[in-house]
């Protein structure tokens, strides 16, 4: 097969990295292309995946604007490559291009809110994957799997968390700290979301700094006195630092549920959920969500956890999440070969 996968957010890279190499090694083609969100593209170049850019992010009304020339773009690549199927996350463009194209696009998502986007998507793709936990209706061919995106890279068979690596990021192996994840909110689906504002960002920090380190990760500007504290270790190796931290507290839905694959408890801070960060925190305890209007509530259950050895907790709910869940990656490979092989 020739597979083109499209790569909308940095975490869409973990997502297909394992993909790529496990169909790459079956004798099958894939190539991707790339918006530059973030660090998208710094991560595609560290994992030496081969890819076209054919946008960059733009915000606000931009956002059409963008749509409509990496759809133009994605749709030359297309006649070049000429993908027996495309694939990605979201997939406002795939979805486009395939129905154009009569190819058919495997759009994977995990985010009901994002509402005026997947009304759009969902009838023009040929399948909609999504975790079993979505809370949202998918009209058409919807397919569901027992797991999280997260554990597309994250699960045992994938990733082994390595305390040497905390070495790139200047924490010591034995060093209690915590890891801080704030947003842009440039994202389509954010238009709701508020974000905490600078005075709430300095007091979790502060609160969190009584218990150990502080090392942020953060998409947005941070004002200048946090500066410091902004992680500076390689972006591929960050899930080395999620795993040994004792917590994870921010606005980042996948961040969180990245630490609950990993054992590590999470609180999360933001106008909305989604349905996996609900099975995780209902199933197995290990993410805490607070929307904007419970932020004292939130610093309350951040101050319990950190009292109560948040770790031991973490890990023995994070053995009943891999009893009952799956190796993504596998199931993807699976999926495509038995449904488009000899396409």
């Amino acid at each position: 097969m020739r597979i083109l996968v499209d790569i909308l957010h940095p975490a869409h890279v973990h997502f297909y990295r394992n993909f790529y190499a496990e169909m790459t090694a079956r004798g099958h083609d894939v190539g991707f292309t790339a918006r530059d969100k973030d660090r998208s593209i710094e991560l595609l170049a560290r994992f030496e995946l081969p890819y076209q850019q054919i946008s960059a992010q733009r915000t606000g009304r931009g956002l059409a604007v963008e749509m409509l020339q990496r759809t133009g773009r994605l749709m030359r690549i297309m006649r070049e490559f000429d993908p027996h199927v495309l694939t990605g996350i979201m997939g406002p463009s795939i979805a486009v291009a395939g129905k154009l194209s009569h190819t058919p696009a495997v759009v994977f998502y995990d985010t009901e809110f994002a509402r005026q986007t997947n009304r759009f998507v969902y009838p023009l793709a040929y399948s909609v994957c999504t975790p079993d936990c979505y809370q949202g209706a998918v009209p058409g061919r919807h397919i569901t799997y027992a797991g999280y995106h997260e554990l597309a890279y994250l699960h045992p068979n994938r990733f082994a968390p390595d305390p040497h690596r905390l070495a790139a990021f200047d924490v010591a192996a034995d060093e209690p700290y915590s890891v801080v994840r704030f947003v842009s909110w440039q994202a389509s689906h954010d238009r709701r979301e508020t974000g905490l504002t600078d005075v709430r960002k300095r007091q979790l920090i502060d609160l969190l700094q009584h218990h150990g380190r502080v090392v942020i990760s953060s998409e947005a500007p941070l004002p200048a006195d946090l500066e410091a504290l902004r992680s500076k270790g390689p972006v591929e190796q960050i899930h080395h630092l999620i795993a040994h931290a004792q917590l994870i507290v921010g606005e980042s839905a996948t961040m969180s549920s990245e630490a609950a694959v990993l054992g590590v408890p999470a609180v999360l801070i933001a106008t909305t959920s989604r349905g996996y960060i609900d099975d995780q925190e209902r199933r197995y305890g290990h993410v805490r969500y607070f929307s904007d209007q419970q932020y004292e509530q939130a610093v309350a259950e951040i101050e319990g956890l950190l009292a109560d050895a948040p770790r031991e907790m973490g890990e023995k709910a994070r053995e009943r999440l891999l009893q009952e869940k799956i190796d993504v990656t596998s199931w993807m490979v699976e999926y495509f070969e038995s449904t488009f092989s000899g396409v």
